[in-house]
């Protein structure tokens, strides 16, 4: 191919340079000299003005050439040029000096280097002719183009694939597929380069190409996406409109054919087999069969029917949305005994059905489902299903109410028995015979205070008991006339004693727990023992109310202010019963427009209710009352309590508190010493036997007159604590008998300090020696912390010694 175009680009050099030599032009261009006078100016050699003109011919260059020697491209000369050398000619602009080359002398332009016009179609340069000695310009300067040459070094390109186009399955011969594009980068304008044709390489079996247009139509009518899905098209693009010669590309179209629903639904099976115990319940899935379909997509989305009659009663067919599968589940409950195999014609069905394929067949397809009945051990059945049964209220105990019979439905028929479910009959008011089923009474029944019973009957096999049936059975208790009616409430009525005879009193109505199927019918009179009654009548209104009038002009409450009506009530039975009411008839005080005023001297009107505000005022006080109530019966409670603590207290210890510090050791009236000291009086020892031995930190000279001078408390030996110790003894002997007290088993003494103390006390109570008598000047060596309290002591002591001397 590389030969091939090398040969075409220089047969089209070739014709180029043969146009140029017969169709030369010539361009002149008019140019006005300088104006006179100016220096340099040729014009003024001739004393005018001379035209100047650029003559060269239109400049062309081939692209791509590849020859060894710079390539002619054209001639650049001035009508001013006599072939003497004077003038020379330089060019500039775009490539010059460097892709083309002009000789100064002769105007001879080449191109040096390798063009190519997809990269770049034509260049702009400007030629100058100046005069070689003085460098001037003899010509004004003058723009050209070189034009590059296009020939045929580009192929087609597909610059949009990979290409993806669909097509239907069996669509018509002639369908669009989709459109192609090839590009040529040759220069469309100039021959036959850029056009450019198309042909299929590969796949022409079932497609074709528009030369002209690239778009792509299916050849064959018999696309079927079930035998082959896709298709790998090969287009080819040619440019020099396919001539000899022409460049080429390709590229490959992946074609999808898409599916339509032109393949019915088919059971890979004839008949399927399915098994199922006789207990399943309603609703139980017995197995899926599916049938397959050829498509994809939605056309694939099917139903299934059951077609038979004895099918569609005992089974039900549904369709999974996700699986496309058949479940075929239990519509009604099976039974071993009566039919042991089913058989059940099912249909399945394309949802959807496109009506252009009608023609290829049906678009359903059935199958043969056996489903067979497994035997298993069920408990009895009751029959007949009836749950109502009535009994009178008056039975005797162990009368029969009703029988239930319950069957063995499998084939060995075992015998069955009976029994109440007694949480539904806890007080065990009904029986059953377990062998017959039959219901007795077990207690007396009273309608009145129930007249419904729902039991439990259970039948189980004699066998095994674990296969139990439970039917639930309602009795009613049939109404016997026991109950005599009764008034409807005490009733009270009130009368003026003004009344006039034939007033209306009180109206009667009377009660009956009874419930006759007939309705109730009740007789008023008035009891034998009212019959002398000159009162008050008694009339019988017949719709089961009677009404009370009476009978005499005017009342006096005072002769007597209430009446007591005896009215005798019967019902109709049978057994006909009867009551005896009393209603109250109370004389009462009335106004002249008959309100009654008051009855019994007391007010018959009052305030029928308070407002809800004295209502909660009543409540507040109340309330308040027993609060205070309360609040003093506690206060002398803890009063009374706490005084008996007080007593105790006393008898027990006598503690005196004191904590008002004073004004010191010389504020002798500041409080009271003698409040202080102890409540017996205890007789001072002054000798060492009393107080500690001598102590080795002391001075030796000094001990025994300290010893005698600090204040001290010792027990005296002839004192009797025989008081506090019968005292207390006995106090322990009630403690140990009395559980409910604590226990005083503790007791401790704090009435004297010990005899044993080896350090003397410092306190100054109770000390019975006189200031006089004690020494202080220890103090001195205590440390500056008791500075001034030796300074205290010390001086005062040194004041007394000079006093006394």
């Amino acid at each position: 191919m590389a030969k091939g175009l090398q040969g075409f680009s220089w047969t089209m050099l070739l014709l180029l340079c043969a146009i140029q030599e017969l169709g030369v032009w010539a361009v002149q261009t008019a140019v006005e000299g300088p104006e006179l006078g100016q220096p340099g100016d040729p014009s003024l050699l001739a004393g005018g003005r001379v035209k100047r003109g650029w003559v060269w011919n239109q400049f062309f260059v081939v692209e791509e050439y590849t020859g060894t020697e710079p390539l002619y491209v054209g001639k650049i000369h001035s009508d001013s040029d006599e072939g003497d050398g004077s003038i020379k000619y330089t060019i500039s602009g775009e490539g010059a000096g460097t892709i083309f080359l002009i000789d100064e002398i002769t105007g001879d332009i080449h191109a040096t280097e390798r063009l190519d016009r997809e990269q770049k179609t034509f260049y702009t340069l400007r030629a100058q002719a100046r005069d070689r000695q003085t460098d001037q310009l003899l010509e004004p300067e003058s723009e050209f183009i070189i034009k590059v040459q296009d020939i045929n070094d580009s192929e087609p390109r597909f610059l949009e694939g990979p290409y993806i186009g669909s097509v239907a399955e069996l669509s018509p011969i002639g369908t669009s597929v989709m459109q192609v594009m090839a590009s040529d980068a040759d220069d469309p304008t100039y021959g036959s380069s850029a056009r450019v044709v198309y042909s299929v390489l590969e796949g022409e079996q079932h497609f074709t190409v528009d030369s002209k247009t690239g778009v792509i139509r299916t050849a064959v009518a018999d696309l079927d996406r079930e035998t082959q899905d896709r298709y790998e098209v090969v287009i080819r693009a040619t440019d020099m409109a396919g001539q000899l010669g022409g460049l080429s590309g390709s590229t490959t179209v992946t074609i999808v054919v898409t599916d339509v629903n032109d393949n019915p639904p088919r059971f890979p099976q004839k008949m399927y087999q399915f098994s199922i115990v006789e207990t399943a319940p309603v609703g139980t899935a017995i197995g899926r069969v599916k049938a397959e379909d050829s498509d994809v997509g939605e056309n694939t989305d099917m139903t299934y029917q059951v077609k038979d009659e004895e099918g569609v009663e005992m089974f039900k067919v549904t369709t999974d949305s996700n699986t496309q599968e058949a479940i075929i589940s239990v519509q009604k409950p099976l039974d071993y005994e009566s039919k042991k195999v089913h058989t059940v014609v099912v249909e399945a069905l394309n949802k959807f059905v496109d009506p252009r394929f009608v023609d290829l067949g049906t678009f359903r397809d059935q199958t043969i489902v056996r489903v067979s009945v497994l035997d298993v051990d069920e408990p009895p059945e009751f029959r007949p299903p009836s749950n109502l049964m009535e009994v009178q209220e008056d039975a005797h105990v162990g009368s029969v109410v009703g029988i239930v019979t319950a069957l063995d439905p499998d084939i060995a028929n075992h015998p069955v028995r009976y029994a109440i479910d007694r949480s539904t009959d806890t007080e065990r008011i009904f029986d059953i015979d377990a062998n017959t089923g039959a219901i007795v009474t077990g207690k007396v029944l009273d309608r009145e205070t129930a007249g419904w019973h729902n039991i439990t009957v259970l039948a189980m096999e004699a066998d095994n008991h674990s296969q139990v049936s439970r039917a639930s059975l309602r009795i009613r208790i049939l109404d016997v006339n026991d109950n005599p009616p009764e008034l409807a409430t005490p009733y009270e009525a009130a009368v003026c004693e003004d009344a006039k005879p034939g007033q209306l009193i009180q109206t009667i109505s009377v009660v009956d727990r009874d419930e006759p199927q007939s309705g109730h019918r009740f007789y008023f009179t008035l009891a034998p023992e009212a019959t002398n009654n000159h009162h008050f009548s008694l009339l019988d209104i017949q719709d089961n109310t009677a009404a009370v009038h009476t009978q005499r002009m005017g009342f006096n409450r005072q002769e007597q202010d209430v009446y007591l009506l005896p009215i005798l009530v019967v019902d109709s039975g049978p057994p006909a019963l009867s009551s005896t009411g009393t209603l109250t008839i109370r004389i009462c005080g009335c106004d002249s427009n008959g309100a009654i005023q008051s009855c019994n001297s007391t007010a018959y009107v009052v305030s029928a209710t308070l407002s809800p505000g004295a209502l909660i005022a009543l409540l507040v006080c109340i309330l308040i009352l027993v609060v205070l109530v309360l609040l003093i019966l506690t206060l002398k409670r803890h009063h009374k309590s706490h005084l008996t603590s007080e007593d105790d207290e006393d008898m027990r210890d006598n503690v005196i508190k004191y904590n008002d510090e004073g004004g010191g050791e010389q504020d002798t009236e500041a409080y009271d010493m003698s409040a202080l000291r102890s409540l017996y009086d205890f007789s001072e020892i002054k000798g060492g036997d009393g107080g500690g031995g001598p102590g080795e930190g002391l001075p030796s000279g000094n001990l025994a007159s300290e010893l005698h001078a600090l204040p001290q408390w010792v027990q005296s030996p002839d004192l009797d604590f025989s008081v506090f110790r019968d005292y207390i003894c006995k106090k322990v002997e009630q403690a140990d008998e009395d559980l409910s007290v604590p226990p005083y088993d503790s007791f401790q003494t704090y009435a004297f300090e010990g005899s044993d103390s080896p350090v003397p006390s410092l306190s100054s109570i109770n000390t019975w020696s006189s200031g006089s008598e004690q020494d202080f000047s220890y103090l001195g060596v205590w440390g500056p912390r008791f500075r001034q309290l030796a300074a205290l002591y010390a001086g005062r002591r040194c004041e007394e010694d000079s006093e006394e001397s």
